[in-house]
């Protein structure tokens, strides 16, 4: 059985361990970036390093960011009584992009999803208890899958809990225009807006 050079097969393996590349993908991305000119490859790897180099994650709101605070945490003109809770920074990019929330966000880094062992303990949710200072509404966007929908659930139990008053306090989810199922990094500016605009009153 003919054997690949171990440099390849490193590479393979590294692609597989990425979301959504199977054992074929990563051989093929593989094979090339063999082809590709020494200098480019250099400049690739150079990216590579940087992205988490020069990458900071806000101590405020978890977004990635080249500063601490983020621009957006650090804009005086947000609205500062509204939180939105989003799963990932790619929520904040397509929400911004929508150009219909002004507010502040937190960004969870994932969902409760207890079948791949992720807990409350591996997401940045028991902080927000502390954000909430001065905040009126707190917009759960978590995305309308069973994970985002559990998501959002723990974390109303979790502030009562932690004893917020939920009577000074609108918790809304998002929800008209989005399908069940979907992830709010790939719906349109359209369709984000009316999801905004639609959402209804948790507690």
């Amino acid at each position: 059985m003919l054997k690949l050079p171990r440099a390849v097969r490193e590479l393979t393996e590294s692609f597989e361990k990425l979301p959504g590349i199977g054992p074929k993908s990563a051989q093929r991305l593989s094979f090339y970036l063999l082809h590709y000119p020494e200098h480019r490859l250099e400049e690739f790897a150079a990216r590579l390093v940087a992205l988490k180099k020069k990458t900071v994650l806000c101590q405020q709101c978890h977004n990635v960011s080249e500063h601490d605070p983020c621009s957006i945490c650090s804009d005086q003109t947000r609205d500062k009584t509204k939180l939105c809770v989003v799963e990932q920074p790619l929520d904040v990019i397509a929400l911004e992009n929508s150009n219909s929330y002004d507010g502040l966000y937190h960004v969870l880094h994932g969902s409760i999803a207890p079948l791949n062992n992720i807990g409350p303990e591996q997401l940045f949710l028991h902080d927000i208890s502390q954000r909430l200072e001065g905040v009126e509404e707190l917009i759960l966007a978590t995305n309308p899958t069973m994970e985002g929908e559990a998501t959002s659930l723990y974390i109303v139990e979790y502030l009562k809990d932690a004893g917020i008053d939920l009577e000074k306090l609108a918790i809304t989810r998002i929800g008209h225009g989005l399908p069940i199922g979907a992830d709010i990094e790939y719906a349109d500016g359209v369709t984000l807006r009316r999801a905004l605009e639609g959402r209804k009153q948790v507690t």
